[in-house]
């Protein structure tokens, strides 16, 4: 996990999750009801689905700055998914 999430502490893995989760909050239009444990679960799985397509692509390698960007790419995407299902 180290190259996904930058560190591999949990408490580490936690706020970086929580800061991408309220950043693609702030990005992605319209109202997301969720509370803090969602966005950072959000943030989190963000950071998974970027990571993993990002080095199945051979966009990016693990550790990367720009890791952080699309783990926020990421987390828009699974927002844009989540608010077309509840619809």
């Amino acid at each position: 996990m180290d190259g996904i999430f930058g560190g591999d502490s949990w408490l580490w893995i936690i706020v970086v999750g929580l800061v991408v989760g309220l950043l693609a909050r702030l990005l992605k239009p319209g109202r997301d009801r969720m509370g803090l444990v969602l966005t950072t679960l959000l943030g989190i799985g963000g950071a998974l689905l970027a990571g993993w397509v990002g080095r199945t692509m051979g966009w990016y390698a693990p550790g990367q700055k720009v890791g952080f960007l699309a783990s926020l790419v990421g987390a828009i995407v699974i927002l844009l998914v989540v608010g077309k299902l509840r619809r």
